[in-house]
């Protein structure tokens, strides 16, 4: 089992530093024409799951910074549910303020609009706990959000499928989808890597890590697509002065976000029919 090592990054846009080698060995890059990080712009126009992914912006109150992630539309009986990491809606024991989902966005442009957030989910262990590499496992949450009455999936299409997995499963030729900001990135540009993936830890929901792709900010809350269907979220990668970077995704366990999901549909539902 690969050891995480405690000098993982959150990929927030304010940490982003300058990239002076290649962080992710030629040999080992799996994306056509993948640059240093194992990324290559998504070609236009973006359908299917490119089209349903976009960026989710927020606020935090007390540091008073924007906060930028990625986010997908994923298919439930409310229609208005978007994937994305914890610490996409939750940060340093409290919740992000004026979380709005950008579907589609392309170019600065939201072209299917800005979707508000009326609630969002988490683990309760990200709410009530310091952060550590320890809550990787469960850095994986839920924004239910809407436009009046209007369901999310009414503009975008039917959302993708989810499929859980348990520890210690691997998959081969994940994409990842995000829109990385800073050196060379501009932020507003859909870009995809592929990557197979190793177990990281051996307790509780466990890991998964691609030695392919080295996410950097803005790249946080991004689909990891396998087969068609979300198997998990951009959460954290290894600083990018590495010589050999990697990334880490959570998977969508089905104890931790199975019962999320369940609850975020039922509480949405609900809200559509009031």
């Amino acid at each position: 089992m690969l050891r995480l090592v405690l000098s993982l990054v959150l990929l927030d846009p304010a940490a982003v530093t300058e990239v002076f080698q290649r962080d992710v060995p030629a040999s080992r890059i799996l994306t056509p024409d993948g640059d240093r990080l194992g990324y290559a712009p998504v070609p236009r126009p973006y359908t299917g799951a490119r089209r349903l992914t976009g960026v989710l912006l927020g606020r935090d109150p007390v540091a008073k910074t924007d906060v930028l992630c990625g986010g997908t539309v994923i298919g439930s009986r409310s229609r208005s549910l978007v994937l994305t990491a914890a610490h996409c809606i939750y940060r340093n024991g409290r919740p992000l303020e004026h979380l709005a989902f950008l579907p589609g966005f392309d170019r600065g442009r939201p072209k299917l609009g800005v979707w508000p957030a009326v609630r969002a989910w988490v683990p309760a262990r990200w709410r009530d706990r310091p952060y550590s590499p320890k809550l990787l496992p469960y850095d994986v949450g839920l924004v239910g959000v809407a436009q009046g009455k209007r369901p999310l999936e009414a503009v975008t299409g039917r959302g993708l499928k989810t499929m859980t997995t348990a520890r210690g499963t691997a998959l081969r030729g994940l994409e990842l989808l995000g829109y990385p900001a800073g050196k060379n990135y501009p932020g507003t540009t859909l870009y995809r890597c592929v990557g197979d993936t190793v177990e990281a830890v051996s307790k509780g929901p466990g890991l998964m890590v691609t030695h392919n792709c080295h996410a950097s900010a803005g790249g946080s809350g991004g689909p990891a697509l396998y087969g068609g269907a979300v198997a998990g979220v951009v959460s954290s990668s290894s600083p990018l002065r590495d010589a050999e970077g990697y990334t880490v995704l959570t998977r969508l366990s089905e104890k931790v976000f199975g019962r999320m999901y369940a609850k975020a549909d039922r509480v949405m539902r609900r809200r559509a029919a009031t």
